[in-house]
């Protein structure tokens, strides 16, 4: 691949990478020195655990055009991690009933 087909195959992933959606889930108690949250891009399910003081995460949130995750989503995130954390509805636990049976 030639150097020019590189610039403009990453510069359109990078238009598309804008267009997604950004997501927050602030954690920590209101007024905390440090903010605890979740970062998540495209998908609020898939996230990463970030920790900032409170003027970089407001700096971070504007940014980077953040929207904080409603209340379903946070629900439905919440959801599944009960799901893989007490092994209901996993592959891993039919597997574990399985060998106890």
């Amino acid at each position: 691949m030639k150097k020019a087909e590189l610039d403009v195959n990453s510069q359109q992933s990078n238009a598309s990478f804008e267009q997604l959606v950004k997501y927050v889930r602030v954690r920590s108690a209101e007024g905390a020195r440090f903010v605890e949250f979740d970062f998540a891009i495209g998908d609020p399910s898939l996230f990463v655990e970030l920790v900032m003081p409170q003027g970089a995460f407001e700096h971070f949130c504007l940014n980077n055009k953040v929207v904080h995750m409603t209340t379903e989503q946070m629900q439905a995130v919440d959801a599944e991690m009960d799901k893989w954390r007490y092994g209901e509805e996993t592959l891993m636990a039919r597997n574990h009933n399985r060998t106890t049976q």
